[in-house]
């Protein structure tokens, strides 16, 4: 049975009714031909029946998903202003790394025997929401190797370059399935972990935020100046708004740097996101988020002592609050009304001049579907894909306990049609070519 087509938008408003809905299929019906439907319904996003509702299709696969295991190796980078950032590479078997500088993350736990009740999943989501398994845990290579060889690809192959969530790293669900589907592909990859985020605080009195894009650029530049390849890269959420904000930025400069972007679920109302997460059942987000940011922040100020209002950080009970104490002044805002505006990327979206994919679920928890943008409020460049459900950078599938690698195969067969000047990239999914034909359509 066909999919519906109505979240690849071609020319039609982002609408929320039914007959709007109606409407917008019908349009990018009419934009596609017959012989390209079938391709099309391969990247259709549906979610699993046992998954009925936004916050089930946000904590399930960030808890619960299985992950595929990765090898990483571990590099340190000294920034600009003498703080540090860490990097984790995709390791493969010839890196010639010794034990000592690769990193091995555990595998999440298995999924559960049966779907988890409400209050087990929001028991689990104030636990952690992003990291199910501990943020450093080590296991044996033994354990999680790779069966058979898996060299190095070509020096020209891609490198895709991931950049987390808040208070995420490369162990969260999604760089798992991203990374392992770069490595499927033969592409390098690397997870540059915004600061305070590798494990260890950094040394300056900041830490990271929605509008770091100098931070980004600095990333971006040195390995565009090091990897003789293609550069592409995604974000997530918080990762996937900074990405945007220096593509809008960077306009057409952005393409000396990199071939194409991919932004998930990112933030593009700061604004109504923070309501959002602020009421109801967006208070078990919040308060997953504030338990370890407040945590690092007490580490901050041992290290400065004085540097915000310590007080006002602890009775934070929203991410308002704690931003107008600790994120906003730290960083060079006013307050937080100062940040959050600066920091929203939607009315730059027309600057964008390089091919980037918006995935963005209309229910997700953290962003009202009502405030995402249509295709005329974005260049041509953009691809926007708006699915009726996926939650906050889910998007599972399949029967229980399911799969969590529809994301991996949507951005990545999006990204694949804009790589240029490949050599020796190793496809290893029968439906790339579908892929190819569909975003050639919609990109």
């Amino acid at each position: 049975m066909k999919r519906d087509h109505a979240h690849l938008i071609p020319d039609a408003p982002a609408l929320d009714t039914p007959s709007a809905l109606e409407q917008t299929a019908s349009a990018a019906l009419d934009a596609v031909s017959q012989t390209t439907l079938e391709p099309l319904a391969e990247w259709l996003y549906r979610a699993p029946r046992w998954l009925p509702t936004a916050h089930a299709q946000t904590i399930v696969p960030a808890l619960f998903a299985p992950r595929p295991a990765v090898k990483y190796r571990r590099e340190r980078w000294t920034t600009p202003d003498g703080d540090f950032i860490d990097l984790d590479w995709l390791a493969y078997d010839a890196d010639g790394e010794g034990e000592g500088n690769k990193r091995v993350h555990a595998d999440a736990a298995t999924a559960h025997a049966s779907q988890p009740a409400p209050r087990e999943l929001r028991n689990a989501v104030a636990t952690s929401f992003d990291e199910a398994a501990a943020l450093h845990d080590h296991v044996s290579l033994d354990t999680v190797a790779a069966r058979g060889a898996n060299p190095p690809p070509d020096p020209a192959a891609p490198l895709f370059v991931l950049f987390h969530r808040l208070e995420g790293s490369s162990n969260s669900h999604y760089a798992r399935v991203l990374m392992a589907e770069a490595k499927a592909r033969g592409w390098f990859g690397v997870v540059p972990h915004f600061r305070s985020c590798g494990g260890s605080m950094n040394l300056l009195p900041r830490f990271y935020h929605l509008a770091d894009s100098a931070e980004v650029d600095w990333v971006l530049r040195r390995l565009k100046a090091q990897h003789p390849g293609p550069v592409i890269a995604a974000g997530v959420s918080l990762g996937g708004n900074v990405l945007l904000r220096w593509l809008c930025e960077q306009e057409q400069d952005a393409a000396a740097i990199l071939d194409a972007a991919a932004a998930i679920s990112a933030p593009l109302d700061v604004h109504a996101g923070g309501h959002s997460i602020s009421q109801g059942f967006g208070m078990v987000y919040t308060r997953s988020f504030l338990k370890t940011l407040k945590r690092k922040a007490l580490a901050k100020l041992d290290q400065y002592p004085g540097l915000f209002d310590r007080d006002a950080m602890l009775a934070a009970r929203t991410m308002h609050a704690f931003d107008n104490a600790v994120t906003a002044p730290l960083h060079g805002f006013r307050d937080t009304e100062d940040y959050w505006t600066r920091a929203t990327t939607r009315p730059y979206l027309p600057r964008i001049a390089i091919p980037t994919l918006l995935l963005n679920a209309r229910n997700d928890p953290f962003l009202p579907g009502r405030v995402l943008p249509s295709a005329a409020e974005v260049s041509a460049a953009v691809t926007l894909d708006q699915p009726a459900h996926g939650g906050h950078v889910g998007f599972m599938t399949g029967p229980f306990p399911g799969r969590i690698d529809w994301l991996s195969q949507r951005v990545f067969g999006y990204l694949q049609t804009h790589v240029h000047h490949v050599h020796h990239v190793h496809h290893v999914h029968h439906v790339h070519h579908a892929a190819h034909q569909t975003d050639s359509e919609h990109g």
